[in-house]
């Protein structure tokens, strides 16, 4: 099953907005820690609403307790990505993985990760809010795999 994985997020409004988006798509999320903000914030539980509650989360205290975890292939989203969303070819198993607000991903896991993907953006722009993206990157890869919702 597509998978998202967030690592080490700083805003808790886009985390409640992503668990939102995972419930609503069917799509477990795994969180790895650290976080830029207490779990139980009360901006991730406005912007999640109750649809949060029903998302399916796994946190993991640090990268490599995420990466024994991992059984599919991980497709790193950044705007360094050398392809973009579309022309990936994604698998039911997939890892969307994102990177912090503030930071990204830093190099380790760039290194560890099998496909770096981009979304196309007008130039002169640097990057689109994490949630916006993972929204994006989810309705393709389950698009491609037939995986979408009906």
């Amino acid at each position: 099953m597509m998978r998202i994985a967030l690592f080490q997020p700083d805003m808790a409004g886009n985390v409640g907005t992503i668990l939102r988006l995972a419930a609503c798509f069917g799509a477990p999320v795994d969180v790895i820690e650290p976080c830029g903000f207490a779990f139980a914030d009360r901006a991730l539980k406005r912007a999640g609403m109750d649809y949060a509650a029903q998302a399916k989360v796994s946190r993991h205290a640090d990268w490599d307790q995420f990466l024994a975890s991992v059984r599919g292939r991980m497709v790193l989203l950044s705007t360094k990505g050398d392809r973009t969303v579309s022309d990936v070819g994604f698998r039911s198993d997939d890892v969307l993985l994102l990177g912090s607000e503030s930071a990204g991903a830093p190099d380790f896991v760039h290194r560890a990760v099998d496909i770096v993907a981009r979304i196309p953006m007008q130039q002169g722009f640097r990057s689109l809010n994490v949630a916006i993206a993972t929204g994006i990157a989810l309705h393709e890869a389950m698009r491609q795999t037939g995986s979408l919702p009906i």
